[in-house]
């Protein structure tokens, strides 16, 4: 019998992903004591009636970028008044090893270009944004005992 690889885990808790059987495709994601739907479209046999799985993997590289930049903006008293992140996906390609996120940050406040700068520059370095271009990730997927 193998032994199971040990995973070092600095997660708060679980996160825990529950089939609504009372629909086609859709679960429930939990993490703490937050949840949100997740579902494919019609097309893909869902009923669209929560974010898809791809949506949650582009959204978290837009959400590390906001919540990055204003962090720094606060840290360093830049009047950084607002922030919103578009995230675009091309998965054209997807099958032959490309997956292409093109980010636009649009900055509100009294920010000079150098700030601009500065905070465009801090929005690459986001820990989202590293895992997903510098780290190798390493899946492991079991079957839990039967009920």
């Amino acid at each position: 019998m193998r032994a199971r690889p040990h995973l070092e885990s600095t997660a708060l808790s679980p996160i825990t992903i529950t089939r609504d059987r009372s629909h086609k495709m859709r679960h429930t994601v939990a993490v703490r004591q937050h949840s949100l739907a997740i579902d494919e479209p019609a097309a893909n046999g869902g009923e669209d009636l929560g974010v898809t799985p791809h949506d949650l993997y582009d959204s978290a590289l837009g959400a590390c970028k906001a919540l990055t930049v204003l962090w720094y903006a606060n840290r360093k008293q830049i009047a950084l008044e607002d922030i919103r992140v578009d995230v675009e996906r091309d998965d054209s390609q997807e099958r032959q090893g490309a997956y292409r996120l093109r980010t636009v940050l649009h900055l509100g406040g009294p920010l000079t270009e150098a700030q601009r700068q500065e905070l465009l520059a801090v929005a690459g370095k986001c820990p989202v944004h590293k895992l997903m271009t510098q780290a190798t990730t390493e899946v492991v997927t079991e079957l839990a005992p039967p009920a």
